[in-house]
């Protein structure tokens, strides 16, 4: 019986993989709209995480409650906080989103940007454009691995790698924290993916889980010991350690230096051009999201070219 139903499975992913072989447009298609279904999803995760978090927090101490953002969920730790309670609403009127308001970039043009709700009661409560470029962002991310990965437990790996990553990167842009519960179900999942082989051997991905925890962390307490200051959260640690559990320690070189550059470019860019406090902390988890993301696209290709060079 139990033959009969892995061949049952098997055929069915071999018919699956045929069709999709043979209809170039298909694959394309149900990625990039599942993508931005998720990427609807992550702007509530990036959204209510953090203050599910911040709630928690607040419950086992009190004396934070001067370091959180201002949020009605942290006034009131009795009512339910969820990604899925309460139901999604306009802040200001408190109407609440309807299905067809919930389409990913659609809804958003067909609103025009404004909340329908203060629209009727003769007010004009503005939608952020964030939440249509955190799905359009996902979506093209998603089609992108196309390009390199076909239809396989790479790609699907690749998937929830790329969301995670999306997910992650707003929410350290936002509060400044890339929570444990993220970092660490990354770094696992990749030492998972490669018990097989799925990107790098396994010994690779153990050496690189361990070796880009510990290049941050030595890091940072050189920074400290040197400045008194910290220079990056511990959450940067973990994001790394992710990084090599999923691509290997070959790799981690290659990710720290465009990680560092990007955002060396991107911090002095803001002092200079806008002005910016050079005190103010600048998150370091979303240049490491985005240097991960091309040495998995294009990683082998960039050490091809600059290992020769160098």
């Amino acid at each position: 019986m139990t033959f009969l139903l892995n061949s049952v499975q098997l055929a069915s992913f071999a018919d699956v993989a045929h069709y999709l072989q043979h209809q170039p447009y298909a694959l394309p298609v149900i990625v990039l709209i599942l993508s931005l279904l998720i990427g609807s999803f992550l702007n509530v995760v990036i959204l209510r995480y953090p203050i599910m978090l911040f709630r928690s927090w607040l419950i086992d101490s009190k004396d934070l409650r001067e370091n959180l953002p201002e949020h009605d969920a942290l006034k009131n730790l009795d009512s339910p906080y969820t990604l899925s309670k309460p139901a999604s609403h306009c802040p200001r009127c408190h109407s609440p989103v309807k299905a067809w308001q919930n389409i990913p970039i659609i809804s958003y043009l067909l609103l025009k940007g404004k909340c329908s709700g203060c629209a009727e009661h003769g007010k004009e409560t503005k939608i952020s454009i964030r939440y249509p470029l955190v799905e359009l962002a996902t979506g093209l991310l998603s089609l992108a691995l196309l390009v390199k990965f076909p239809f396989s437990i790479q790609l699907a790996a690749m998937l929830v790698f790329t969301w995670s990553l999306v997910a992650m990167s707003m929410i350290d842009i936002d509060h400044q924290i890339l929570p444990d519960a993220m970092t660490l179900s990354l770094m696992w999942l990749g030492l998972i993916l490669n018990i097989n082989g799925t990107f790098v051997d396994l010994e690779s991905a153990v050496i690189g889980a361990m070796a880009g925890y510990l290049s941050l962390w030595s890091v940072f307490w050189l920074f400290k010991l040197a400045t008194g200051k910290d220079g990056m959260g511990y959450g940067d640690f973990k994001l790394l350690a992710a990084l090599g559990a999923w691509f290997g320690w070959q790799f981690l070189p290659m990710i720290i230096l465009l990680s560092s550059l990007v955002g060396a470019v991107v911090g002095i860019a803001g002092i200079i051009i806008m002005g910016r406090d050079k005190n103010i902390p600048i998150p370091f988890g979303p240049y490491l999201a985005a240097a991960g993301w091309i040495a998995a696209m294009w990683g082998t290709e960039i050490m091809d070219w600059y290992l020769p060079t160098l």
